[in-house]
């Protein structure tokens, strides 16, 4: 199972390590990654794999969620199915 993993706020140091250091905890492995910064704005877009993940999905994204209010950005988890759908024109 694949999802992804948007990240948007403004720029301040430890964003990345906030994000990933989730990650690492819960097996979730990023296949890619893409991260800018447009003017004082952070953005990154990942696409990651659940599969070897211990916890529930929404369990994941309710951490997502709760370090993303610590590092005051918005974190979302998507489902690659769900983000396919929205996106496909």
């Amino acid at each position: 199972m694949r999802a992804f993993i948007t990240v948007i706020g403004d720029d301040k140091i430890g964003i990345i390590h906030g994000v990933t250091s989730i990650l690492q905890k819960h097996r979730v492995n990023i296949l890619d990654i893409n991260q800018t910064l447009l003017q004082e704005y952070f953005a990154m877009m990942m696409l990651v794999d659940l599969k070897e993940m211990p916890i529930g999905f929404q369990e994941l994204k309710e951490e997502l969620i709760s370090v993303g209010k610590e590092l005051g950005v918005s974190i979302k988890l998507q489902h690659e199915d769900l983000f396919k759908a929205m996106h496909n024109i």
